[in-house]
């Protein structure tokens, strides 16, 4: 029998090196966040060529649930959020984003937000007013830099929701929204000049995230050739009914772009699947929070492998990568959407 060498440690963990820090405006983030307007995302919505093939996915697989159908446009909710709607889709002959939505604090910050854009001669859409549709509320539109259509809103009233039960693998809540543009400097800088979005991370220096609150992001900016959505993620319960979910869309034939994974900019799980028209959507979870604006460091994250997925699970980003160089420049950019 072996003799037990005495004294014999345990070897110790040597945790991942950081990666460098990024750098930070003039501003300190408690600053920013003190004159901020919004407060976070509400919804995207999306025109689409084929509205009840595109129902049938959302609705029958991703595990979203319909709110209020309405002469061509469907709104769709989540168990999980008071959002009377997290995703709205119209019946249109090309496909397109309408809305990226975000939650004002108050009637009064969307006023005043109007007329700050309006003096900083950012291209509005709609004037502050009632809106009609599910939840209602109070809100207006602008374009941003890259052309998209932009809307806040306050007052929404809230929809029934509820706590999910352990084992139900649908979305919680909407999580983020990413959006490639071809100038991601200039368009994170009109985010957070405007808008007062603070920046979490960096992905290498082609994607930045950003933040309205805790949540380490809500909107991503990704540098890309043409003006596209990149994607739209939707937060599960855990992990267990990430990977559940995962496994639905898996036996219905969906097969996963990319994942299951974990980031390294804000830490959260993966999994990326194309809808019926090549929309990008993500289940994830565990996303990591900011609770002290100032004492946040944000990090320039390489894009190696190792980073890139923390578990080396996820595979390759090749089908990814070539959905969306297949996919064409956004067909509504300076176009406001007919609702």
């Amino acid at each position: 029998m072996t003799d037990l060498i005495t004294g014999a440690q345990p070897p110790t963990f040597t945790p991942r090196i950081l990666p460098p820090a990024a750098p930070l405006g003039p501003e300190r983030p408690s600053e920013t966040a003190a004159r901020a307007h919004l407060s976070g995302l509400r919804h995207v919505a999306l025109a689409v060529p084929d509205l009840h093939r595109t129902v049938a996915f959302y609705e029958g697989i991703w595990g979203l649930y319909r709110i209020a159908d309405d002469r061509g446009v469907v709104f769709l909710g989540s168990v999980g959020s008071p959002e009377p709607f997290v995703i709205r889709l119209r019946q249109a002959t090309d496909k397109r984003i309408d809305v990226v939505a975000f939650a004002a604090k108050s009637r009064r910050s969307v006023d005043t937000l109007f007329e700050e854009l309006a003096t900083a001669g950012v291209k509005m859409v709609r004037s502050p007013g009632p809106l009609d549709t599910p939840g209602g509320g109070y809100g207006m539109r602008f374009f941003d830099i890259d052309g998209r259509l932009i809307e806040v809103s306050a007052d929404v009233a809230p929809k029934p929701f509820r706590d999910l039960e352990e084992g139900e693998s649908i979305p919680r809540k909407l999580s983020h929204v990413v959006l490639n543009s071809t100038d991601v400097r200039r368009t994170i800088a009109w985010y957070q000049r405007h808008l007062a979005f603070r920046l979490s991370d960096w992905l290498t220096e082609r994607m930045a995230f950003l933040r309205l609150s805790s949540d380490h992001h809500c909107l991503s900016i990704a540098q890309r050739d043409k003006v596209t959505l990149n994607h739209i993620s939707f937060e599960m319960r855990g992990l267990d009914e990430y990977m559940r979910g995962t496994g639905r869309l898996l036996r219905h034939g969906h097969a996963a772009l990319w994942g299951p994974g974990r980031h390294s900019a804000g830490d959260n799980t993966f999994s990326y699947f194309a809808d019926p028209f090549g929309n990008v959507v993500e289940y994830t979870t565990e996303l990591e929070c900011i609770a002290d604006e100032d004492a946040w460091t944000p990090r320039i994250w390489p894009a190696t492998p190792d980073y890139a997925d923390q578990w080396g699970t996820a595979g390759g980003l090749e089908d990814l990568f070539a959905l969306d160089a297949a996919t064409s420049e956004d067909s509504g950019l300076w176009v406001p959407a007919p609702i």
